[in-house]
């Protein structure tokens, strides 16, 4: 039992996750600050911002809503993506349990954080909230189809496995899922997927700071804030992990292998930051229009190919 909460809370579960999270949101940060010419902000940034909301700020109820639904949304937000990223990395950094992350578990985990911020959104009984909220939901409808056909083309080319470690491994012996035509279209409809689970632009209209005034967030403060940021930061270490694991063949922790390791983590969050930097945001019914119709229509044919063995 203690071997189980030290890998939830301690490594490779809340604590290492929320640090190495928050280092990365910092290098987010950075390289737009750099495709913008201004300088960023220091190292240690994201963590200020978290502790001043934690142990400074105050946390303001809203007067309309439920108190109780709206307090408790950020700490189940936070418990959905600790324990996806238990299953994800456990598997990336070769520690062997009881339980093998199966993919359909991870997938069903790294839809609870946004189905926080949709309760908690609701929860507040602000009206600017509950159409951050709405657009909340209707992003999710979309993209979750995406990434579930992601996950499926991922199974199809490890020959029906559905344990991450079995996919880490299959990639290990022989070449990284990426090095395919199927791999490729299956990354680039993975890598879309990510941006709208984190909610960067193009896909941040459920808080759109210039519309809704963060929208969904808009009523939140002090702690509870506090732990949606944390919760931003797990994800933002987690998601781009999972993507690795899926189509680059995981982890090698020997050597000269570690810098390699991170900078695949690290590659894949650049990319989600120039995306982020050198798009706009779109509509709603124009996100859903593009994971529904192309999106899907990528991975389906993904899909197929990957049946062919290509």
């Amino acid at each position: 039992m203690a071997v189980y909460l030290f890998y939830f809370l301690v490594f490779p579960g809340l604590l290492f996750a929320a640090v190495t999270g928050g280092f990365l949101s910092w290098f987010d940060r950075k390289i737009t600050a750099r495709v913008q010419f201004r300088k960023g902000p220091p190292l240690l940034q994201p963590f200020y911002d978290f502790f001043k909301l934690l142990l400074v700020k105050e946390t303001i109820l809203p007067k309309q809503g439920s108190p109780v639904v709206f307090l408790m949304a950020p700490v189940f937000a936070v418990f959905g993506a600790t324990m996806a990223g238990v299953f994800i990395l456990l598997p990336l950094f070769n520690i062997t349990t009881g339980f093998r992350g199966d993919l359909l578990v991870i997938f069903y985990l790294l839809t609870i954080p946004s189905f926080s911020y949709v309760l908690g959104a609701v929860a507040s009984g602000n009206p600017l909230a509950s159409v951050g909220a709405s657009r909340e939901m209707k992003l999710i409808l979309s993209y979750e189809l995406t990434f579930f056909l992601v996950i499926a083309g991922i199974i199809v080319k490890a020959s029906q496995n559905f344990d991450l470690y079995s996919i880490i491994q299959l990639q290990k012996d022989g070449a990284p899922f990426l090095g395919s035509i199927s791999g490729i279209l299956l990354f680039i409809a993975g890598i879309f997927c990510i941006q709208a689970k984190l909610g960067l632009v193009p896909f941040d209209m459920a808080e759109a700071e210039t519309e809704l005034s963060e929208g969904s967030f808009i009523e939140y403060s002090g702690p509870p804030y506090a732990l949606i940021k944390l919760t931003k930061y797990i994800m933002l270490l987690i998601l781009p992990c999972f993507l690795v694991a899926l189509l680059m063949k995981g982890f090698n922790l020997r050597g000269i292998n570690i810098l390699w390791a991170f900078l695949k983590v690290a590659g894949v969050v650049l990319l989600l930051t120039l995306i982020r930097n050198t798009n706009p945001r779109i509509k709603i019914r124009q996100a859903i229009s593009f994971f529904m119709i192309w999106m899907n229509l990528i991975a389906i044919a993904a899909i197929v190919l990957a049946f062919f063995g290509l």
